[in-house]
């Protein structure tokens, strides 16, 4: 079993481990002062309660925790404690906190004080709903102002709040058993955080609506109170268990497509870098190479002449994706960029274009920033380009697509991006954006049909902040929201994401999907000042080779009945049908295949997958079950 933290993770420094809570049937993991996989009879109620503070670019303060203290008696747990966190131009903030809870209700409260005055853009608790076995479902929202809503939790992704002026929210966890979350010093709402790739539906404090950021005056207490009580109406329960048998079984389904085009992205700035690496470049088997280009960063002539170099070298299929600066009219720019491309010998089988506005996200409550019409800057790039197919949608994320839905006729293809850490960058957290991808790929199927549809690049680490001025640097390789550089990236545990998030998408029918780059913080090789050895392959090389490898074969599906822990699929090569199998977690899962001929008759009594590890197993016939 590998155990090397680098390994996996990229990094030496180990998450902590959380504390479990327990009350009768209610349990909780402590973590990080913030109450996550809060459980009822091994059901999970909710993913989190948490109290965050966000500066003005929307990061995350980590505060600092004192005075912590547990206590724990039979049928009631007890915690509080002081977290302290440090703003700029010296400002400060103090959170006075204390949770409790019993059998059947669970209070988080938090008191906030400043003595200096301090800025942030939201100060407050955000609870997060799962979303698997809650999307679609019922719901009773109880309003500020004493109104009660009997609704649903939207099943395709709401691109707004489908929730408003909120004070409470009740939902069925199982049968005749019941949960109200009511939250209280405030007025809340709700997000579709599916959005972001996040696995949960985001219910927080202060409406988006209002301005931002904001100031907490010196000497004005912040006071909040979250509780969450369960109803269990059931006339004998008996009490499940939070773990699963220990087994996870793999058994072959009916949906079938064929693999996608696998992409690389190369930005001007990792083009050179790039190109002296052309050798790996084919090794990587990767059909498609997406070219960035910003003319408002500097981009031109020379930076079209190194993707034309590349293109020599690599002889695939390309895309340019144009941030149009619209600055001049459609034409005009783009009518100059096809110049530069004919002056610089560079000719792409496809452009995806987009205004470069269009990166930066329009919250709720705020005024859409001046733009051409999406159908001028698509006829003007018609116009100059001549034969090359003409893709659109967002160059940041499914969020800014959902919001500003692009005109889909005369687009070949439509195309968005991923991350999975613009609000938490735990290993859970991370990890668990992979259930959000289905939904995202079906809601963007029922707005634009059977059109032909990319994602990319959808990468660990993120290349541009749409929600404020910057990305986060991490110079010390932590794991925070936002970050232009993670060190995740680096280990098994990206590796395990990439594989995860193809199977994820399998049903999406897409024409291409990209990963990550060849070279630079979103690449295939370690840099220089990384812990590995310079130009060390990562991990990460091996599944984006490998999904390279695969694509045009048809792959069939291949259910799991933990797929959270464990994810597969079946895929028919010219020579043999081979079983992928994924482990999304740290801990070693026995698998058991059932209906699959393996090969290998001690693979059919079942196998151990290490942490994060990935598997290939050579399959004879599949047996209908």
């Amino acid at each position: 079993m590998t155990s090397d933290a680098f390994q996996l993770y990229g990094t030496h420094e180990a998450e902590p481990a959380p504390v479990r809570l327990r009350a009768g049937k209610l349990e909780a993991d402590l973590a990080g002062g913030n109450l996550r996989n809060i459980r009822y009879d091994g059901t999970e109620v909710l993913r989190t309660i948490s109290y965050l503070v966000r500066d003005r670019d929307w990061g995350t303060y980590s505060p600092e925790i004192s005075d912590l203290t547990i206590n724990e008696s039979d049928g009631r747990f007890e915690i509080s404690y002081r977290a302290g966190l440090a703003g700029p131009k010296a400002t400060e903030l103090t959170i006075g906190v204390r949770i409790v809870g019993t059998a059947d209700r669970l209070a988080f409260e938090a008191d906030a004080h400043t003595a200096t005055g301090f800025e942030t853009n939201r100060c407050g608790f955000c609870i997060l709903h799962p979303i698997v076995g809650v999307a679609g479902e019922a719901a009773v929202v109880e309003h500020v102002d004493g109104a009660v809503e009997t609704t649903t939790f939207p099943e395709l992704i709401d691109p707004w709040q489908p929730f408003k002026d909120m004070r409470a929210i009740t939902h069925t966890v199982v049968p005749q058993v019941t949960a109200e979350c009511r939250m209280e010093g405030d007025t809340f709402e709700m997000e579709d955080q599916r959005n972001w790739s996040d696995a949960s539906y985001k219910t927080y404090v202060r409406p988006l609506a209002l301005p931002w950021p904001y100031q907490i005056d010196a000497g004005e207490p912040v006071r909040q109170r979250i509780t969450l009580s369960v109803t269990d109406r059931r006339v004998a329960t008996s009490s499940q268990t939070s773990e699963t048998s220990g087994v996870i079984r793999l058994q072959p389904g009916s949906r079938a497509g064929k693999m996608p085009m696998i992409g690389l992205v190369i930005t001007p700035e990792e083009a050179a870098n790039t190109l002296k690496a052309g050798a790996i470049l084919s090794e990587t088997g990767a059909q498609e190479l997406l070219f960035h280009f910003d003319p408002s960063a500097g981009h031109g002539v020379g930076a079209l002449r190194d993707f034309a170099a590349l293109l020599a070298v690599h002889g695939g299929r390309s895309t340019l994706e144009i941030a149009l600066p619209c600055k001049q009219s459609p034409a005009e720019e783009t009518h100059e960029i096809a110049r530069q491309m004919r002056e610089a010998g560079f000719r792409p089988d496809a452009i995806m274009i987009s205004p470069s506005v269009d990166r930066q996200s329009t919250p709720p409550g705020s005024k859409w920033p001046e733009c051409p019409p999406l159908e001028d800057v698509y006829a003007a790039a018609h116009a100059a380009f001549g034969d090359i197919r003409i893709g659109g949608g967002m160059l940041s994320y499914f969020t800014e697509l959902n919001r500003k839905r692009v005109p889909g006729e005369g687009l070949a293809f439509v195309s968005h991006c991923t991350n999975p850490i613009v609000h938490a960058a735990d290993d859970l957290s991370v990890m668990q954006t992979l259930e959000a991808l289905p939904f995202i790929t079906r809601s963007v199927r029922a707005i634009y049909g059977a059109k032909p549809y990319r994602i990319g690049p959808a990468t660990i680490p993120m290349r541009q902040n749409p929600y404020g001025s910057r990305t986060m640097e991490n110079p010390r390789g932590e794991r925070i929201p936002m970050a232009n550089r993670d060190p995740r990236h680096n280990g098994r545990f990206a590796e395990a994401f990439a594989l995860g998030y193809a199977i994820r998408v399998l049903d999406a029918d897409l024409e291409c999907l990209t990963l990550s780059a060849l070279t630079g913080p979103f690449g295939l090789f370690a840099e220089a000042g990384e812990r590995a050895r310079q130009g060390e392959r990562r991990p990460l090389f091996d599944t984006v080779q490998k999904l390279a490898r695969l694509s045009g074969a048809t792959w069939t599906e291949c259910a799991s009945s933990v797929p959270s822990a464990v994810l597969a699929f079946i895929v028919d090569e010219q020579s043999a049908s081979t079983l992928h199998v994924v482990n999304l977690t740290p801990l070693e899962q026995r698998v058991e295949p059932s209906g699959l001929d393996l090969a290998s008759s001690e693979d059919r009594i079942g196998f151990v997958l290490e942490p994060f590890a990935t598997k290939v197993l050579r399959l004879g016939s599949i047996q209908a079950i």
